[in-house]
């Protein structure tokens, strides 16, 4: 599972923003479940960063979301992250060089299309 929070910060307030990314994806990382983060800034427009990190499941990036420590240090800072879909499951992957791998959705809602 992935998930991305793209921010828009200001030139002014980047570095308290790299500052407190960084504790947010420590306190992150120490949780089960997580497989790899990073914090990056858009080429284009340095104002525009994301958060992206990968988990073995839902169930385990919601249950993240409860530790002490993600609340304290990584929940505010993900509530200031731009208002959109965030959590995105994988569907379809290649290694380099292999053939795409299609695995069938999670959601309850009906068959990935």
């Amino acid at each position: 599972m992935l998930v991305t929070n793209r921010f828009v910060v200001e030139t002014d307030v980047a570095d308290a923003f790299t500052e407190r990314a960084h504790a947010a994806l420590a306190a992150l990382a120490a949780r089960p479940g997580y497989l790899r983060g990073q914090l990056v800034r858009a080429l284009d427009d340095p104002r525009h960063w994301c958060l992206v990190t990968e988990w073995e499941s839902v169930g385990t990036y919601r249950r993240a979301l409860g530790g002490f420590d993600v609340k304290i240090t990584a929940v505010p800072l993900l509530a200031e992250s731009l208002d959109e879909p965030s959590a995105y499951e994988a569907l379809a992957s290649a290694a380099p060089g292999g053939d795409v791998v299609v695995v069938a959705s999670d959601r309850a809602a009906g068959p990935y299309r």
